[in-house]
């Protein structure tokens, strides 16, 4: 036995309420049933949560990959750029034309390299941990 009530709706949540009736192919009045049940619900605040802090820890998750990818990067470059200073002696004024021409070379060779690069979609987070999988998998035996 089911109770009746009347009640009046703004014309906009009128709308809204057809609309999505429709759209599932059910009656009103079960969409307005289903809506209070879950509005009423003693636990509906909990499931909220709930569903607030699974997302939350997923967001967490990436924000930390993200991190470590940064910190990877930022280790990657600094090492690249303190090797690049010790090892490259100053060029004597004469070469800096020629090697400013190289330089620009080589640096459209480098960003086309990166494109393709990007393209593939390979990150260099992941080759580093190939590569450490790779050398930890070998085992290293002595010679005799």
């Amino acid at each position: 036995m089911r109770t009746k009530h009347t009640f009046r709706l703004p014309p906009e949540l009128a709308g809204r309420l057809a609309d999505h009736a429709s759209r599932k192919r059910v009656p009103q009045a079960l969409v307005v049933e289903t809506a209070l049940a879950s509005f009423l619900s003693p636990d509906s605040s909990e499931r909220m949560e709930a569903a607030l802090g699974r997302r939350l820890d997923r967001l967490t998750r990436h924000v930390e990959r993200l991190e470590r990818h940064i910190t990877i990067s930022n280790e990657t470059l600094a090492l690249f750029v303190r090797f690049w200073l010790t090892a490259t002696p100053p060029l004597p004024d004469t070469a800096q034309l020629a090697a400013q021409t190289k330089g620009r070379e080589r640096y459209e060779g480098f960003v086309e390299a990166l494109g393709r690069r990007l393209a593939r979609g390979q990150t260099l987070a992941q080759e580093i941990s190939l590569d450490i999988e790779a050398a930890t998998a070998t085992p290293i035996v002595p010679e005799e």
